[in-house]
Protein backbone atom coordinates (compact mmCIF):
# COMPACT_ATOMS: atom_id res chain seq x y z
CA UNK A 1 0.00 0.00 0.00
CA UNK A 2 2.63 2.61 0.65
CA UNK A 3 4.40 1.59 -2.39
CA UNK A 4 1.42 2.32 -4.59
CA UNK A 5 0.46 5.82 -2.44
CA UNK A 6 4.41 6.76 -3.34
CA UNK A 7 3.61 5.89 -7.11
CA UNK A 8 0.73 7.67 -6.97
CA UNK A 9 2.03 11.30 -5.61
CA UNK A 10 4.75 10.55 -7.89
CA UNK A 11 3.40 9.90 -11.08
CA UNK A 12 0.55 13.48 -9.87
CA UNK A 13 3.54 15.43 -9.66
CA UNK A 14 5.34 14.11 -13.01
CA UNK A 15 2.49 13.42 -14.66
CA UNK A 16 4.16 15.91 -17.94
CA UNK A 17 7.18 14.00 -17.42
CA UNK A 18 6.27 10.08 -18.77
CA UNK A 19 4.26 11.21 -22.22
CA UNK A 20 7.01 13.58 -23.19
CA UNK A 21 9.84 10.96 -22.84
CA UNK A 22 7.96 8.19 -24.35
CA UNK A 23 9.15 8.94 -28.22
CA UNK A 24 12.38 8.95 -27.03
CA UNK A 25 13.71 5.73 -26.70
CA UNK A 26 12.49 4.91 -30.44
CA UNK A 27 14.29 7.83 -31.29
CA UNK A 28 17.91 7.10 -29.58
CA UNK A 29 17.94 4.86 -33.52
CA UNK A 30 18.90 8.04 -34.96
CA UNK A 31 22.39 7.52 -33.14
CA UNK A 32 22.58 3.87 -34.05
CA UNK A 33 26.09 3.53 -35.50
CA UNK A 34 27.11 3.10 -38.83
CA UNK A 35 28.79 -0.49 -37.56
CA UNK A 36 25.84 -1.84 -35.66
CA UNK A 37 23.15 -0.75 -38.34
CA UNK A 38 24.98 -2.53 -41.40
CA UNK A 39 27.14 -6.06 -39.85
CA UNK A 40 24.76 -6.32 -36.36
CA UNK A 41 21.35 -6.58 -37.38
CA UNK A 42 20.78 -8.37 -34.88
CA UNK A 43 21.97 -6.56 -32.22
CA UNK A 44 19.75 -4.31 -33.40
CA UNK A 45 16.53 -5.74 -33.93
CA UNK A 46 17.05 -6.84 -29.63
CA UNK A 47 17.97 -2.86 -28.89
CA UNK A 48 14.49 -1.91 -30.85
CA UNK A 49 12.94 -4.46 -29.30
CA UNK A 50 13.65 -3.52 -25.90
CA UNK A 51 13.27 0.31 -26.80
CA UNK A 52 9.54 0.01 -27.85
CA UNK A 53 8.86 -2.00 -25.01
CA UNK A 54 10.24 0.51 -22.58
CA UNK A 55 8.27 3.17 -24.43
CA UNK A 56 5.42 1.35 -24.08
CA UNK A 57 6.00 1.08 -19.99
CA UNK A 58 6.27 4.96 -20.21
CA UNK A 59 2.81 5.36 -22.46
CA UNK A 60 1.18 3.22 -19.49
CA UNK A 61 2.34 5.50 -16.89
CA UNK A 62 1.40 8.19 -19.57
CA UNK A 63 -2.12 6.81 -19.18
CA UNK A 64 -1.94 6.42 -15.68
CA UNK A 65 -1.14 10.16 -15.68
CA UNK A 66 -3.98 11.04 -17.71
CA UNK A 67 -6.81 8.98 -15.41
CA UNK A 68 -5.68 10.72 -12.11
CA UNK A 69 -5.83 14.18 -13.73
CA UNK A 70 -8.52 14.98 -15.98
CA UNK A 71 -7.32 18.48 -17.43
CA UNK A 72 -5.12 18.26 -20.29
CA UNK A 73 -1.03 18.84 -19.45
CA UNK A 74 0.59 21.66 -21.61
CA UNK A 75 4.37 22.06 -20.67
CA UNK A 76 6.49 24.34 -22.98
CA UNK A 77 10.04 22.94 -22.74
CA UNK A 78 12.32 25.61 -25.04
CA UNK A 79 11.37 27.90 -27.29
CA UNK A 80 12.97 29.49 -30.41
CA UNK A 81 11.19 32.14 -31.94
CA UNK A 82 8.20 30.41 -33.61
CA UNK A 83 9.22 27.33 -33.01
CA UNK A 84 9.00 25.37 -29.76
CA UNK A 85 9.58 22.07 -27.68
CA UNK A 86 6.31 21.51 -25.77
CA UNK A 87 3.50 18.59 -25.39
CA UNK A 88 -0.17 18.50 -25.22
CA UNK A 89 -1.29 15.66 -23.91
CA UNK A 90 -5.39 14.11 -23.05
CA UNK A 91 -7.17 11.47 -23.02
CA UNK A 92 -6.95 11.21 -26.90
CA UNK A 93 -3.08 11.55 -26.60
CA UNK A 94 -3.15 8.85 -23.92
CA UNK A 95 -5.32 6.24 -26.32
CA UNK A 96 -3.19 7.27 -29.34
CA UNK A 97 -0.01 6.58 -27.30
CA UNK A 98 -0.51 3.60 -26.01
CA UNK A 99 -2.07 1.79 -29.47
CA UNK A 100 1.18 3.03 -30.94
CA UNK A 101 3.88 2.06 -28.55
CA UNK A 102 1.80 -1.46 -28.77
CA UNK A 103 2.26 -1.38 -32.17
CA UNK A 104 5.90 -0.51 -32.17
CA UNK A 105 6.74 -3.54 -29.92
CA UNK A 106 4.72 -6.20 -31.81
CA UNK A 107 5.93 -5.67 -35.55
CA UNK A 108 9.96 -4.61 -33.88
CA UNK A 109 9.00 -8.67 -32.39
CA UNK A 110 6.84 -10.20 -35.67
CA UNK A 111 10.22 -8.44 -37.36
CA UNK A 112 13.23 -10.26 -35.79
CA UNK A 113 12.06 -13.76 -36.55
CA UNK A 114 11.32 -12.37 -39.94
CA UNK A 115 14.38 -10.85 -41.44
CA UNK A 116 16.49 -13.36 -39.65
CA UNK A 117 19.24 -14.08 -41.72
CA UNK A 118 18.87 -10.81 -43.99
CA UNK A 119 22.42 -8.66 -44.11
CA UNK A 120 20.11 -5.35 -44.44
CA UNK A 121 18.48 -6.14 -41.02
CA UNK A 122 19.65 -3.71 -39.13
CA UNK A 123 19.26 -0.80 -41.49
CA UNK A 124 15.51 -2.00 -41.40
CA UNK A 125 15.44 -1.94 -37.34
CA UNK A 126 16.82 1.27 -37.36
CA UNK A 127 14.34 3.23 -39.64
CA UNK A 128 11.87 1.17 -37.94
CA UNK A 129 12.46 2.45 -34.96
CA UNK A 130 12.48 6.55 -36.12
CA UNK A 131 9.64 5.81 -38.16
CA UNK A 132 7.97 4.56 -34.72
CA UNK A 133 9.30 7.35 -32.93
CA UNK A 134 8.64 10.11 -34.92
CA UNK A 135 4.71 8.74 -34.49
CA UNK A 136 4.77 9.29 -31.22
CA UNK A 137 6.57 12.35 -31.26
CA UNK A 138 3.24 13.69 -33.22
CA UNK A 139 0.55 12.19 -31.22
CA UNK A 140 2.21 14.39 -27.95
CA UNK A 141 3.46 17.26 -29.79
CA UNK A 142 2.00 20.85 -28.00
CA UNK A 143 1.99 23.18 -30.94
CA UNK A 144 1.24 23.05 -34.78
CA UNK A 145 4.95 23.91 -35.59
CA UNK A 146 6.62 20.52 -33.93
CA UNK A 147 3.16 18.64 -35.12
CA UNK A 148 4.16 19.47 -38.79
CA UNK A 149 8.03 18.42 -37.86
CA UNK A 150 7.26 14.96 -36.81
CA UNK A 151 4.84 14.90 -39.87
CA UNK A 152 7.15 14.78 -42.21
CA UNK A 153 9.66 12.85 -40.32
CA UNK A 154 6.92 10.01 -40.21
CA UNK A 155 6.86 10.06 -43.99
CA UNK A 156 10.58 10.62 -44.18
CA UNK A 157 11.66 7.96 -42.46
CA UNK A 158 8.67 5.70 -43.95
CA UNK A 159 10.07 5.94 -46.91
CA UNK A 160 13.37 4.78 -46.07
CA UNK A 161 11.43 1.38 -45.35
CA UNK A 162 9.32 1.37 -48.11
CA UNK A 163 12.60 1.17 -50.78
CA UNK A 164 13.87 -1.75 -48.52
CA UNK A 165 13.72 -3.75 -51.84
CA UNK A 166 15.79 -1.58 -53.96
CA UNK A 167 15.88 -3.75 -56.79
CA UNK A 168 11.68 -4.29 -57.13
CA UNK A 169 10.68 -1.50 -59.97
CA UNK A 170 7.23 -2.39 -58.08
CA UNK A 171 7.98 -1.33 -54.31
CA UNK A 172 9.99 2.15 -55.99
CA UNK A 173 7.15 3.42 -57.94
CA UNK A 174 4.72 3.10 -55.05
CA UNK A 175 7.34 4.73 -52.90
CA UNK A 176 8.14 7.72 -55.04
CA UNK A 177 4.01 7.82 -55.61
CA UNK A 178 3.80 8.11 -51.73
CA UNK A 179 6.60 10.64 -51.75
CA UNK A 180 4.87 12.91 -54.12
CA UNK A 181 1.35 12.43 -52.52
CA UNK A 182 3.02 13.12 -49.10
CA UNK A 183 4.80 16.64 -50.37
CA UNK A 184 1.40 17.57 -51.35
CA UNK A 185 0.25 16.91 -48.11
CA UNK A 186 2.77 18.65 -46.30
CA UNK A 187 2.04 21.90 -48.76
CA UNK A 188 -1.38 21.50 -47.52
CA UNK A 189 -0.60 21.54 -43.67
CA UNK A 190 2.05 24.41 -44.56
CA UNK A 191 -0.26 26.55 -46.00
CA UNK A 192 -2.43 25.83 -42.89
CA UNK A 193 0.46 26.70 -40.80
CA UNK A 194 1.13 30.12 -42.33
CA UNK A 195 -2.69 31.16 -42.49
CA UNK A 196 -2.57 30.35 -38.12
CA UNK A 197 0.12 32.17 -38.08
CA UNK A 198 -1.04 35.13 -39.97
CA UNK A 199 -4.36 34.97 -37.92
CA UNK A 200 -3.97 34.19 -34.56
CA UNK A 201 0.29 34.49 -34.14
CA UNK A 202 0.16 31.36 -32.04
CA UNK A 203 0.97 27.39 -32.96
CA UNK A 204 -0.34 26.24 -29.47
CA UNK A 205 -3.09 24.24 -29.30
CA UNK A 206 -4.42 24.97 -26.18
CA UNK A 207 -4.04 29.03 -27.01
CA UNK A 208 -5.79 28.07 -30.67
CA UNK A 209 -8.52 26.23 -28.86
CA UNK A 210 -9.30 29.45 -26.65
CA UNK A 211 -9.06 31.77 -29.21
CA UNK A 212 -11.64 29.54 -31.09
CA UNK A 213 -13.97 29.13 -28.09
CA UNK A 214 -13.75 32.90 -27.92
CA UNK A 215 -15.47 33.41 -31.02
CA UNK A 216 -12.62 33.78 -33.81
CA UNK A 217 -14.29 30.99 -36.35
CA UNK A 218 -14.38 34.01 -39.22
CA UNK A 219 -10.52 33.11 -39.51
CA UNK A 220 -10.50 29.48 -39.84
CA UNK A 221 -12.72 28.78 -42.66
CA UNK A 222 -8.93 28.23 -45.64
CA UNK A 223 -7.43 26.92 -42.45
CA UNK A 224 -9.67 24.12 -41.96
CA UNK A 225 -10.05 23.27 -45.65
CA UNK A 226 -6.60 23.24 -45.81
CA UNK A 227 -6.13 20.73 -43.05
CA UNK A 228 -8.78 18.64 -44.30
CA UNK A 229 -6.79 18.45 -47.55
CA UNK A 230 -3.92 17.32 -46.03
CA UNK A 231 -5.98 14.51 -43.54
CA UNK A 232 -7.36 12.94 -46.81
CA UNK A 233 -3.85 12.54 -48.68
CA UNK A 234 -2.43 11.24 -45.63
CA UNK A 235 -4.92 8.75 -45.14
CA UNK A 236 -4.79 7.90 -48.90
CA UNK A 237 -8.54 9.21 -49.64
CA UNK A 238 -9.69 8.56 -53.61
CA UNK A 239 -7.75 9.79 -56.21
CA UNK A 240 -4.86 9.67 -53.90
CA UNK A 241 -5.23 5.96 -52.60
CA UNK A 242 -3.48 4.44 -55.57
CA UNK A 243 0.10 3.98 -53.66
CA UNK A 244 -1.25 2.15 -50.88
CA UNK A 245 -1.94 -1.42 -52.19
CA UNK A 246 0.67 -1.33 -54.94
CA UNK A 247 3.13 -0.86 -51.68
CA UNK A 248 2.55 -4.68 -51.09
CA UNK A 249 6.41 -5.16 -52.16
CA UNK A 250 7.53 -4.27 -49.24
CA UNK A 251 8.28 -6.59 -45.99
CA UNK A 252 5.04 -7.75 -43.94
CA UNK A 253 6.00 -5.31 -40.96
CA UNK A 254 6.01 -2.42 -42.39
CA UNK A 255 2.95 -3.01 -43.91
CA UNK A 256 1.58 -3.76 -40.76
CA UNK A 257 2.69 -0.55 -39.31
CA UNK A 258 2.16 1.56 -42.40
CA UNK A 259 -1.56 0.09 -42.50
CA UNK A 260 -2.10 0.25 -38.62
CA UNK A 261 -0.91 3.07 -37.55
CA UNK A 262 1.00 5.42 -39.69
CA UNK A 263 -2.42 5.99 -42.26
CA UNK A 264 -4.30 6.64 -38.59
CA UNK A 265 -2.34 10.22 -38.96
CA UNK A 266 -4.98 12.07 -40.88
CA UNK A 267 -7.93 10.89 -38.84
CA UNK A 268 -5.70 11.73 -35.16
CA UNK A 269 -5.17 15.42 -37.50
CA UNK A 270 -8.36 15.86 -37.24
CA UNK A 271 -9.77 14.68 -33.91
CA UNK A 272 -6.91 16.63 -32.60
CA UNK A 273 -7.85 20.31 -34.24
CA UNK A 274 -11.52 19.27 -34.24
CA UNK A 275 -12.21 22.49 -31.88
CA UNK A 276 -11.44 23.78 -35.22
CA UNK A 277 -12.81 22.11 -37.57
CA UNK A 278 -15.99 22.29 -36.34
CA UNK A 279 -15.97 25.69 -36.57
CA UNK A 280 -16.20 25.31 -40.84
CA UNK A 281 -19.24 23.21 -41.92
CA UNK A 282 -17.39 22.89 -45.17
CA UNK A 283 -15.03 21.47 -44.17
CA UNK A 284 -17.06 18.60 -42.68
CA UNK A 285 -19.05 18.21 -45.70
CA UNK A 286 -16.02 18.13 -47.37
CA UNK A 287 -14.38 15.06 -45.25
CA UNK A 288 -18.22 13.40 -45.39
CA UNK A 289 -18.46 13.55 -49.03
CA UNK A 290 -15.04 11.84 -50.07
CA UNK A 291 -14.56 9.95 -46.83
CA UNK A 292 -18.37 8.28 -47.98
CA UNK A 293 -17.34 7.73 -51.66
CA UNK A 294 -13.38 6.54 -50.97
CA UNK A 295 -14.94 4.07 -48.20
CA UNK A 296 -17.84 2.78 -50.92
CA UNK A 297 -15.00 2.91 -53.52
CA UNK A 298 -12.36 0.37 -51.39
CA UNK A 299 -15.05 -1.92 -50.32
CA UNK A 300 -16.29 -2.58 -54.02
CA UNK A 301 -12.61 -2.73 -55.03
CA UNK A 302 -11.61 -5.19 -52.42
CA UNK A 303 -14.03 -7.53 -52.24
CA UNK A 304 -12.60 -8.30 -56.35
CA UNK A 305 -9.20 -8.98 -55.41
CA UNK A 306 -7.41 -12.42 -55.47
CA UNK A 307 -4.33 -11.62 -53.14
CA UNK A 308 -4.66 -11.18 -49.91
CA UNK A 309 -2.14 -8.59 -48.93
CA UNK A 310 -3.88 -6.36 -51.74
CA UNK A 311 -7.20 -6.93 -50.11
CA UNK A 312 -6.09 -5.95 -46.86
CA UNK A 313 -4.76 -2.86 -48.54
CA UNK A 314 -8.46 -1.90 -50.41
CA UNK A 315 -10.01 -2.50 -47.02
CA UNK A 316 -7.69 -0.04 -45.57
CA UNK A 317 -8.41 2.25 -47.94
CA UNK A 318 -12.36 1.77 -47.33
CA UNK A 319 -11.85 1.71 -43.10
CA UNK A 320 -10.02 5.39 -43.78
CA UNK A 321 -12.79 6.54 -45.77
CA UNK A 322 -15.34 5.29 -43.41
CA UNK A 323 -13.31 6.83 -40.02
CA UNK A 324 -13.00 10.18 -42.38
CA UNK A 325 -16.84 9.59 -43.02
CA UNK A 326 -17.31 9.77 -39.06
CA UNK A 327 -15.72 12.35 -38.31
CA UNK A 328 -17.38 14.47 -40.93
CA UNK A 329 -20.51 14.22 -40.11
CA UNK A 330 -19.18 15.12 -35.93
CA UNK A 331 -19.02 11.64 -34.82
CA UNK A 332 -15.36 11.95 -33.55
CA UNK A 333 -15.13 9.51 -30.70
CA UNK A 334 -16.53 6.79 -32.68
CA UNK A 335 -13.78 7.92 -35.44
CA UNK A 336 -11.36 7.38 -32.95
CA UNK A 337 -12.76 4.26 -31.69
CA UNK A 338 -12.21 3.17 -34.88
CA UNK A 339 -9.29 3.88 -35.44
CA UNK A 340 -7.91 1.88 -32.42
CA UNK A 341 -10.36 -1.38 -33.52
CA UNK A 342 -9.03 -1.64 -36.99
CA UNK A 343 -5.60 -0.78 -35.86
CA UNK A 344 -5.37 -4.03 -33.73
CA UNK A 345 -7.56 -5.74 -36.29
CA UNK A 346 -5.28 -4.68 -39.45
CA UNK A 347 -1.82 -5.18 -37.70
CA UNK A 348 -2.95 -8.79 -36.66
CA UNK A 349 -3.92 -9.01 -40.27
CA UNK A 350 -0.87 -8.27 -41.60
CA UNK A 351 1.22 -10.34 -39.13
CA UNK A 352 -0.52 -13.52 -39.54
CA UNK A 353 -1.21 -13.18 -43.45
CA UNK A 354 0.80 -16.32 -44.02
CA UNK A 355 -1.63 -18.29 -41.44
CA UNK A 356 -4.98 -16.67 -42.81
CA UNK A 357 -4.37 -18.34 -46.30
CA UNK A 358 -3.88 -21.81 -45.03
CA UNK A 359 -6.89 -21.23 -42.95
CA UNK A 360 -8.87 -20.10 -45.81
CA UNK A 361 -7.91 -22.98 -48.16
CA UNK A 362 -8.67 -25.45 -45.53
CA UNK A 363 -12.00 -23.96 -44.57
CA UNK A 364 -13.16 -23.71 -48.67
CA UNK A 365 -12.02 -27.45 -48.12
CA UNK A 366 -14.06 -28.58 -45.45
CA UNK A 367 -17.69 -26.36 -45.60
CA UNK A 368 -19.67 -26.18 -49.20
CA UNK A 369 -21.48 -22.47 -49.26
CA UNK A 370 -24.65 -22.67 -50.28
CA UNK A 371 -27.00 -20.26 -51.70
CA UNK A 372 -30.02 -18.93 -49.79
CA UNK A 373 -31.98 -17.09 -51.91
CA UNK A 374 -33.69 -13.54 -52.04
CA UNK A 375 -36.00 -14.86 -49.18
CA UNK A 376 -33.01 -15.63 -47.00
CA UNK A 377 -31.39 -12.27 -47.45
CA UNK A 378 -34.78 -10.96 -45.93
CA UNK A 379 -34.43 -12.97 -43.35
CA UNK A 380 -31.01 -11.72 -42.57
CA UNK A 381 -32.00 -8.13 -42.85
CA UNK A 382 -35.04 -8.16 -40.83
CA UNK A 383 -32.93 -10.39 -38.30
CA UNK A 384 -30.57 -8.02 -37.98
CA UNK A 385 -33.22 -4.91 -37.80
CA UNK A 386 -34.95 -5.98 -34.91
CA UNK A 387 -31.84 -6.74 -32.73
CA UNK A 388 -30.17 -3.39 -33.13
CA UNK A 389 -33.66 -1.69 -32.75
CA UNK A 390 -34.40 -3.82 -29.35
CA UNK A 391 -30.85 -3.03 -28.06
CA UNK A 392 -31.17 1.02 -29.11
CA UNK A 393 -34.96 0.86 -27.28
CA UNK A 394 -33.17 -0.98 -24.44
CA UNK A 395 -30.71 1.39 -23.85
CA UNK A 396 -32.64 4.78 -24.44
CA UNK A 397 -30.80 5.16 -28.20
CA UNK A 398 -33.10 7.32 -29.75
CA UNK A 399 -30.50 7.32 -33.35
CA UNK A 400 -32.93 9.25 -35.56
CA UNK A 401 -32.27 12.76 -33.99
CA UNK A 402 -29.00 12.27 -35.13
CA UNK A 403 -27.55 12.14 -38.85
CA UNK A 404 -24.61 10.20 -37.45
CA UNK A 405 -25.32 7.74 -35.19
CA UNK A 406 -28.12 7.01 -37.05
CA UNK A 407 -25.99 6.36 -40.47
CA UNK A 408 -24.29 4.21 -38.86
CA UNK A 409 -26.27 1.83 -36.54
CA UNK A 410 -27.90 1.23 -39.90
CA UNK A 411 -24.62 0.36 -41.96
CA UNK A 412 -24.00 -1.82 -38.54
CA UNK A 413 -27.67 -3.32 -39.43
CA UNK A 414 -26.38 -4.23 -42.91
CA UNK A 415 -23.08 -5.90 -41.92
CA UNK A 416 -24.96 -7.89 -39.30
CA UNK A 417 -27.21 -9.03 -41.81
CA UNK A 418 -24.14 -10.21 -43.66
CA UNK A 419 -22.79 -11.97 -41.54
CA UNK A 420 -26.13 -13.93 -40.81
CA UNK A 421 -26.27 -14.37 -44.43
CA UNK A 422 -22.11 -16.25 -44.29
CA UNK A 423 -23.26 -17.59 -41.26
CA UNK A 424 -26.28 -19.58 -42.27
CA UNK A 425 -24.97 -20.53 -45.90
CA UNK A 426 -21.81 -22.44 -44.67
CA UNK A 427 -24.08 -24.16 -41.63
CA UNK A 428 -24.36 -27.97 -42.17
CA UNK A 429 -27.41 -27.38 -39.48
CA UNK A 430 -30.58 -24.82 -39.47
CA UNK A 431 -29.66 -22.61 -36.73
CA UNK A 432 -32.56 -21.73 -34.44
CA UNK A 433 -34.07 -18.57 -34.80
CA UNK A 434 -33.96 -17.47 -31.01
CA UNK A 435 -29.66 -18.47 -30.80
CA UNK A 436 -29.39 -16.08 -33.96
CA UNK A 437 -31.56 -13.27 -32.49
CA UNK A 438 -29.24 -13.37 -28.86
CA UNK A 439 -26.10 -13.28 -30.93
CA UNK A 440 -26.88 -10.25 -33.01
CA UNK A 441 -28.54 -8.43 -29.82
CA UNK A 442 -24.86 -9.11 -28.34
CA UNK A 443 -23.20 -7.72 -31.13
CA UNK A 444 -25.25 -4.58 -30.90
CA UNK A 445 -25.08 -4.21 -27.54
CA UNK A 446 -20.85 -4.36 -27.51
CA UNK A 447 -21.65 -1.83 -30.45
CA UNK A 448 -23.74 0.68 -28.00
CA UNK A 449 -21.58 0.42 -25.21
CA UNK A 450 -17.96 0.86 -26.68
CA UNK A 451 -19.40 3.63 -28.47
CA UNK A 452 -20.71 5.35 -25.43
CA UNK A 453 -17.38 4.38 -23.15
CA UNK A 454 -15.26 6.06 -25.72
CA UNK A 455 -18.13 9.03 -25.83
CA UNK A 456 -17.34 9.51 -22.10
CA UNK A 457 -13.45 9.03 -21.68
CA UNK A 458 -13.21 11.64 -24.40
CA UNK A 459 -15.99 14.27 -24.12
CA UNK A 460 -13.54 16.99 -22.51
CA UNK A 461 -11.43 16.62 -24.98
CA UNK A 462 -13.36 16.40 -28.07
CA UNK A 463 -16.36 19.02 -29.25
CA UNK A 464 -19.82 18.08 -30.46
CA UNK A 465 -20.00 18.90 -33.73
CA UNK A 466 -22.70 21.44 -35.17
CA UNK A 467 -25.38 20.07 -36.85
CA UNK A 468 -25.03 21.19 -40.63
CA UNK A 469 -27.74 21.23 -43.48
CA UNK A 470 -25.83 18.37 -45.39
CA UNK A 471 -25.36 16.23 -42.82
CA UNK A 472 -28.99 14.05 -43.26
CA UNK A 473 -28.31 13.85 -47.29
CA UNK A 474 -24.69 12.88 -47.06
CA UNK A 475 -25.81 10.61 -44.53
CA UNK A 476 -29.02 9.00 -46.43
CA UNK A 477 -26.91 8.76 -49.71
CA UNK A 478 -23.56 6.91 -47.75
CA UNK A 479 -26.30 4.60 -46.23
CA UNK A 480 -28.12 3.96 -49.85
CA UNK A 481 -24.67 3.16 -51.67
CA UNK A 482 -23.71 0.67 -48.57
CA UNK A 483 -26.96 -0.77 -49.20
CA UNK A 484 -26.62 -1.45 -53.20
CA UNK A 485 -23.37 -2.97 -52.05
CA UNK A 486 -24.57 -5.14 -49.84
CA UNK A 487 -26.96 -6.57 -52.27
CA UNK A 488 -24.04 -7.72 -54.42
CA UNK A 489 -23.64 -10.15 -51.37
CA UNK A 490 -27.07 -11.99 -51.35
CA UNK A 491 -27.09 -12.11 -55.78
CA UNK A 492 -26.43 -15.31 -57.16
CA UNK A 493 -22.52 -16.86 -58.01
CA UNK A 494 -23.93 -17.27 -61.48
CA UNK A 495 -24.04 -13.22 -62.11
CA UNK A 496 -20.35 -12.98 -62.43
CA UNK A 497 -20.85 -14.99 -65.26
CA UNK A 498 -22.67 -12.61 -67.67
CA UNK A 499 -21.55 -11.03 -70.08
CA UNK A 500 -22.53 -7.27 -67.82
CA UNK A 501 -21.04 -9.13 -65.02
CA UNK A 502 -17.52 -10.29 -66.30
CA UNK A 503 -17.11 -6.81 -67.46
CA UNK A 504 -17.24 -5.03 -64.41
CA UNK A 505 -15.65 -7.34 -62.90
CA UNK A 506 -12.82 -6.35 -64.39
CA UNK A 507 -12.94 -2.99 -64.28
CA UNK A 508 -13.68 -2.91 -60.33
CA UNK A 509 -10.67 -5.43 -59.88
CA UNK A 510 -8.48 -2.70 -61.72
CA UNK A 511 -9.67 -0.04 -59.41
CA UNK A 512 -11.27 1.69 -62.78
CA UNK A 513 -7.92 2.61 -63.37
CA UNK A 514 -6.94 5.50 -61.12
CA UNK A 515 -3.61 4.12 -60.60
CA UNK A 516 -2.73 3.28 -64.01
CA UNK A 517 -2.80 7.50 -64.77
CA UNK A 518 -1.18 7.89 -61.81
CA UNK A 519 1.96 5.48 -62.55
CA UNK A 520 2.12 7.34 -65.74
CA UNK A 521 2.73 10.71 -64.18
CA UNK A 522 5.51 9.91 -61.67
CA UNK A 523 7.48 7.58 -64.53
CA UNK A 524 7.40 10.79 -66.82
CA UNK A 525 8.04 13.29 -63.42
CA UNK A 526 11.17 10.86 -62.49
CA UNK A 527 12.09 9.88 -65.68
CA UNK A 528 12.87 13.75 -66.59
CA UNK A 529 13.91 14.17 -62.78
CA UNK A 530 16.79 11.44 -64.03
CA UNK A 531 17.33 12.49 -67.18
CA UNK A 532 18.48 16.16 -65.92
CA UNK A 533 20.43 14.31 -62.85
CA UNK A 534 22.69 12.22 -65.57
Amino acid sequence: MIFLSLLQVTISRYEWLFPSLTPLPLLVALFFPRKIVNKRGLFAGHTVILLALVSLLLALLACVASVLNTAPIHRDFISWGVLSLSIYFDTVSAIMLLLVSFLALSVASFSRNYLDGNPEQGYFFKWLSITAGSVLLLVVSGNLALFALAWAAVSLSLHQLLIFYRHRYGAVTAARKKYLFSRCGDMALIGALLTIWYEFGTFDYSKLFVVVSQGAAHSLALVNVLLVIAALIKSAQFPFHGWLPETMEMPTPVSALMHAGIINAGGFLIIRLSPLIVCTPGALELLAAVGGFTALFGSLVMITQTSVKRSLAFSTIAQMGFMMLQCGLGAFSLALFHIVAHSLYKAHAFLSSGRTIDQARLAGESLEKKYLGIYGACAALVTALLSVCSVAFMMHVVFWENAALCCFTLILTIALAQLLWHWWSLSRKRKALLEVFVVVCLLSLLFFLLHAGIESLVEKCIPDAPAFRMAWPIAIITLLSFLMLALRVFLPPSWVSTRIGSALFVHVYNGFYVHTVANRLIDSFWSRSDNKAS
